[in-house]
């Protein structure tokens, strides 16, 4: 079957349950936000004789976790004992990857920690990539291991690995725990940790015999953590400072990053733009932190940033960057990146703070405390009668916003556009929707073409950049927010890497839909071999077109999912509408596109920002005294 028929849809439509499926929560204007320092979920208790696997359930009980995603091994076992009997719903996934990836996702839509379980050895190293992803990214997880018994803890015993030492650079923090009476106290300074601050995964490692060791459980336990102590409130006299700029500038810029986002900042992130009249540029990681369509939206900066972003920041005379970081893929080649801006850098990480570009004006503290007063002082400021005036600045973004929007061409060969199918599961679905991507060219193409108007609607890997990153994260968002509609757009590369996970999906009741751009190669490694290798391509098509290996329809169905095609742009629409109307079971959707789509504009890497294509061979045209 090359494309849904009329019969299939009807097929699929009739699997519909006849409860409906929200396209969203009803207060989802709220933005989620990382969950309060960690506080008794119950009533605290005085000391019960356990475990030290019953004391680690009932510590996740008492910190309030709803579900966790993990896989039982040796080392891990005792701990699924007292799981067995546990109010927490323990989701059995395929690969421990997929467990990290949905805790991440679970944690990004709902703003409260996720949390994923594994063995020791093997099972804890293949929670190294999805704790790296969370790591890069500031989403609170905690992974919790099994390990070896403590005596045998240093012999290459069997399933042994040193998991602490290995994830030492990529968790925020991470324990192991020497004896059980450690657990509650251990598991709560995890959860305080992952969510407070900066948030971040933290990794809690368990020998086996500490597990099986006999204890007691009291709660809430005594946190302590000397030196942990997160700057939330910016100092005074550097928002009086930023303020003074912010009303003098002649080309300011709001620089925003998922720090925003984290900190539940995203009023008052509106309320600071509508009161200064400054440009917004929101990076891959802020979508939805301002709204698409406000009208004092420039867009995306980067790479595949639009031209007005791009420009805005680059000939900026005044960046205010609002928990972003200056990654190499906003900035372009460092050194040429806005060459006449001061820089205000408010972070609550102060070590981001002139790691990448001299701030001019540092704050440290929370983004919605800075944000705050940063509206009370541009206040004091406005009605001292200091305001600058920005028509000029707005004359000059509003020609390239008009010049150079955002789109594309029709393949000349007739083949399914990429960017149309995304633009249509955009306008289709809607903007209460959770859409999640994998990364590569349908990451871009769904960050360009769907309308992101709310906070906690948009989610991918924006550091790491984990091909395979959608489907467990789409699970763990769905597990999380199950009234919320659950779009996956995944590329075929992508897809390939964990799509077990729709058997956990189908098994657990977790009706998420995928979108798989399928354009038989890994795309945007072919972008750059057309680009930069002279269309040498090597080692980049994946069979998906020439062979159809594998048949994602069949696939999909074998994995306990509802399989469909397309293949032409007049059975998009329909192809969307039915896998709306599904709500009992996972769908997938196979859009057989062109391989020949390109992801514009483009920056290409370690040059300037300055060398922006709108199109291939296509440069914007800037007014002589611009850049």
């Amino acid at each position: 079957m090359t494309r849904p028929t009329p019969e299939t849809l009807a097929h699929s439509a009739r699997r519909a349950r006849t409860v409906t499926e929200p396209a969203g929560d009803a207060d989802h204007t709220t933005p989620p936000r990382a969950a309060a320092p960690a506080t008794p979920a119950v009533k605290p208790s005085g000391p019960v004789p356990v475990s030290g696997a019953g004391s680690l359930v009932r510590s996740l009980e008492a910190l309030g976790v709803d579900v966790v995603f993990g896989i039982p091994g040796g080392a891990i076992l005792p701990a699924y004992d007292p799981l067995y009997d546990s109010s927490v719903r323990h989701i059995l996934v395929r690969h421990e990857q997929g467990a990290g990836h949905a805790a991440t996702g679970y944690a990004q839509a709902t703003g409260r920690v996720g949390v994923c379980i594994a063995t020791s050895g093997p099972g804890a190293t293949n929670l190294v990539t999805p704790i790296a992803d969370a790591y890069m990214d500031s989403v609170p997880i905690v992974a919790i291991t099994g390990q070896v018994a403590r005596p045998m803890i240093g012999t290459d015993a069997f399933q042994e690995a040193d998991i602490q030492g290995i994830t030492l650079p990529i968790t925020k923090h991470n324990f192991l725990v020497q004896n059980a009476e450690e657990i509650p106290q251990v598991l709560a300074e995890a959860f305080h940790l992952a969510a407070t601050g900066r948030p971040g995964p933290v990794l809690v490692d368990i020998p086996k015999d500490v597990l099986q060791a006999a204890t007691t459980f009291s709660w809430p336990p005594t946190l302590d953590l000397p030196g942990y102590r997160p700057t939330l409130h910016p100092h005074g006299k550097q928002i009086r400072e930023a303020a003074r700029l912010m009303s003098g500038a002649r080309r300011p810029v709001l620089y925003v990053g998922g720090g925003v986002l984290k900190a539940g900042a995203t009023e008052p992130l509106r309320q600071l733009a509508e009161l200064t009249g400054i440009p917004v540029v929101t990076t891959l990681m802020a979508l939805g932190a301002f709204p698409d369509s406000h009208r004092q939206h420039l867009g995306m900066p980067g790479m595949h940033g639009t031209v007005a972003a791009v420009y805005g920041l680059q000939k900026a005379d005044l960046i205010v960057a609002l928990g972003a970081r200056f990654d190499d893929r906003v900035t372009g080649k460092l050194d040429s990146f806005a060459p006449d801006a001061t820089v205000v850098h408010a972070d609550i990480d102060p070590a981001e703070i002139g790691k990448n570009r001299h701030a001019d004006v540092p704050i440290v503290g929370d983004a919605k405390h800075v944000i705050d007063e940063l509206i009370t002082a541009v206040t004091t400021e406005q009605k001292a009668g200091r305001r600058t005036d920005l028509h000029d600045w707005w004359h000059q973004l509003d020609d390239l916003r008009e010049r150079y929007p955002l789109g594309y061409d029709e393949p000349a060969d007739g083949t399914l556009s990429p960017q149309y199918v995304i633009k249509r599961l955009g306008e289709i679905v809607g903007p209460d929707a959770i859409y999640v991507a994998g990364v590569g060219q349908h990451q871009m193409w769904a960050s360009q073409f769907i309308s992101y108007e709310k906070p906690g609607t948009w989610l991918n890997s924006g550091g790491l950049g984990t091909m395979g990153y959608a489907v467990p994260a789409a699970m763990g968002a769905k597990a999380g927010r199950p009234d919320t509609v659950v779009w996956a757009v995944d590329g075929d590369g992508c897809f390939q890497m964990t799509n077990q996970e729709l058997a956990t999906c189908a098994l657990e009741g977790i009706p998420v839909k995928i979108a798989v751009i399928n354009n038989g190669n890994l795309g945007m490694v072919r972008q750059w071999q057309t680009l930069f290798y002279e269309g040498r391509y090597s080692n980049t098509e994946l069979g998906t077109h020439k062979h159809r290996i594998p048949d994602f329809v069949k696939l999909a169905e074998a994995l306990g999912c509802v399989g469909l095609r397309c293949e032409n742009a007049e059975d998009v629409d329909k192809t969307i509408e039915a896998a709306m109307a599904i709500t009992d079971a996972p769908v997938v959707i196979d859009f057989t596109v062109g391989k020949d789509a390109m992801v514009w504009p483009m920056v290409a890497a370690g040059t300037s920002n300055d060398e922006i294509m709108f199109a291939r061979g296509v440069r914007p045209a800037f007014d002589e005294d611009d850049i």
